[in-house]
Formats: C-alpha cells, structure tokens, sequence
C-alpha cells in the first residue's frame, strides 16, 4: 500500500495508507455508523462529493458483486476505514473493495483511527477536506484545499442524473433465490424524478405495484401535468440525491408547478428537501448529519419507533408546521423526519425506506404511496 496524506479544514494533518484509487481529491468528510452494506454506501449516488468515515472498524471482508450496486458508479470521493480487509470470503463476492474504488476513481484511505476522526466531526461538524497520495505537505494541501470548492457550491445533481429516460422493471431482491424479483402486475403509473435515485428505492416502488419511468433531473413540470390530466400518469416521485438543496434552482421553479397542479407526490431525503423549499421553506443544515443504518425515529401515527437506515446532512425547519404536519420524527435530536401536506396529496421521509440492505421497518411506505395514487 502506498501513503496517503490527509488535511481537514481544521488544521488536522494526517498520514495513512492508501488501498484505492490515487491522486488528490477534495470533498466534505462524513461519518457513518451502518455495520453493513459499504457497496451501497459507495454507490449511492447522494454520496457524490463527500468522504465517508465508517465507524465499522473492519471493511472489505464480503468483497463486492454487480447485483448490490446501487447504482451504474461509485460516487463517493473517498472511503475511510480502521483496517480494510483485502482477503474478501463471499460467495456472491466478484472482487475487492479495492478494485471497485480504483474503476471508479475512488479514493480509499485505511490504518488510521477513525473513532478520533468521528469525534472531531461530532465535536466541530462535517467539514471539507484533501486526500492525496501525491502531495505529502501540510500546508501544499491546505493551499489545495483553499483553492478548491466547497460541497455547497457544486451541483452534483447533474452529473449523477440519469441523461434519458427509461422503464425500470425489476423488483426487490429475493434472498432465498439470489435474484430480483420480476415487476409484479402495475396498479399506478408514475415518473420517478431522478436527482441521483437508489436502484432499491426503484426496485421497492415496482415491487408494491407501481410502474416506474425514470425521467432527468432536467423535466418539464408543464410535460408532466399534461401527462397527469391524460392519466398517463398517477404521480411523480422525487428522488434522494447529493449535495445542497437550496442549489437547485430550476428543479425547485418546476417542482412549484407541479405543487400548483395539485399532482401527487411523494418524496425521500433530498425530495423531501425540495418539497419543503418549493413550498417556501428552506433547509438548513445539520452539524454532522444523519448517516447510518440504526437511527431510531417514531412514526406519530402508530407510536411504533422504527430504525431507519439515513444519509443527509440538510433537514427541513420546525416552521414547516403551518403547512403540514408531522408524521414522523427523529428520536436522536428531534429533527422532522415525515411530512403530509393538508392541502395537497404530497407526503415526504426524511430517512430512506428502501434501506438497502436494512433496516427494511419502513418499507411499508411505498405501499402508502400506492394507495395514495390510486385514491
């Protein structure tokens, strides 16, 4: 393994080694306390531009395989692990961790202690940061840092939104016959917004009964309410994705329209997100986010709490109330984790339902979604 030298925006200078791709990258450092599943955690594209500390000290050991891509890539700019495992022992493994961060261009960054890590991030917030197997001097890296740009000035979406539409036909996976399940018979219709969508939150969408067309982030709100009133389709879906919401400038125009129109919506993390600015109120930031697969959040309608798996970094403000109501919370800090609008058939999580691979208490909702098209 070759060195690689880190810096964090706070003056930390740090030396490990490197078992991924190598070069200089920069990217906002997140931590992330899930205890399974880094291959969807590096290919789900809302992680486009962030470096993701794992708490899970040994990473590697299952290897990777195609089936558990969530995606066509791997977008994280880097991983951060206490001891990565090369030797993998899986029976579905296709190769290492090492070799698909390589393809991709990903940075992997191990023999450092990721507890001190974690605990600056929980102590001083997610903050940006420069990896670099090239460049071994504090202040040459600080210098790159400075000159780079920050997570909230870039517009990830456009690079991980797919470019042309198309029909997603496979349905969740089967764990006693390792395969996906075929698309069972189609009871709505809707357009699936993708600003850098799951291949599970597809696949969970199809599997209760929901034909499923995958549209850029590019779409024309006018296109979609006059598919709406043809009923070609029920509804859109508005998708997870990176970066800051209160980015997307014309996404938020369009999703105003379809609010206007009255279309049934229903949307996840970064969805959510948009939802809440298109109706007038604006994000805000979390200090380290909520990444990981055991957040515990309480759905108010039944009482039950419910663990969720979570990869944000903005939530929506409390003021919110005026205009809907709360059908979900976060039991760590109390933040909104589920809204249902009073005056529109449009509801939103905070957390990811799909999971992928788990928890899987929450993937009840899409079946809430069905039934609100239907209706």
């Amino acid at each position: 393994m070759n060195k690689v030298w880190i810096y964090l925006e706070n003056g930390t200078f740090l030396e490990a080694e490197s078992f991924g791709a190598e070069g200089t990258s920069v990217g906002e450092i997140v931590f992330n306390t899930s205890m399974s599943g880094y291959q969807e955690i590096v290919s789900d594209p809302s992680y486009a531009g962030q470096f993701v500390t794992f708490t899970m000290p040994e990473i590697g050991n299952v290897g990777v395989n195609a089936e558990d891509m969530e995606s066509s890539s791997a977008h994280a700019k880097g991983v951060i692990v206490r001891k990565y495992q090369d030797r993998f022992s899986n029976f579905r493994a296709e190769e290492s961790l090492a070799d698909l961060l390589k393809q991709y261009g990903v940075m992997g960054i191990c023999e450092i202690d990721t507890r001190f890590l974690t605990k600056i991030l929980r102590s001083e917030g997610a903050m940006m940061m420069v990896a670099s197997t090239e460049i071994n001097n504090k202040e040459e890296l600080k210098k790159f840092l400075d000159a780079s740009s920050r997570i909230e000035d870039v517009n990830y979406i456009k690079e991980v939104s797919t470019k042309d539409a198309y029909l997603h036909q496979s349905g969740t996976y089967d764990a006693e016959a390792f395969c996906y399940n075929e698309a069972p018979a189609a009871q709505a219709k809707i357009a699936a917004i993708d600003f850098g969508v799951k291949r599970n939150i597809l696949n969970e969408l199809t599997q209760a009964g929901i034909s499923v067309e995958v549209v850029p982030n590019t779409f024309d709100a006018d296109e979609m309410i006059a598919r709406f009133k043809a009923k070609e389709i029920d509804g859109v879906f508005l998708s997870n994705g990176p970066g800051d919401p209160l980015v997307l400038k014309e996404e938020q125009k369009q999703i105003k329209k379809l609010i206007a129109a009255k279309v049934p919506m229903f949307g996840i993390c970064l969805g959510h997100q948009l939802l809440s600015i298109s109706h007038g109120y604006d994000t805000f930031k979390l200090k380290f986010g909520h990444h990981g697969g055991n957040h515990p959040v309480k759905n108010k309608a039944t009482g039950m709490v419910e663990i969720t798996a979570q990869n944000h970094n903005y939530n929506v403000p409390d003021n919110i109330t005026e205009i809907a109501d709360i059908t979900h919370s976060n039991l760590f800090d109390d933040t909104i984790e589920g809204l249902k609008y009073r005056d529109a058939p449009i509801f939103s999580v905070q957390h990811h339902p799909e999971a992928s691979p788990g928890p899987k208490e929450s993937r009840y909702i899409f079946g809430e979604f069905l039934s609100l098209l239907k209706r």
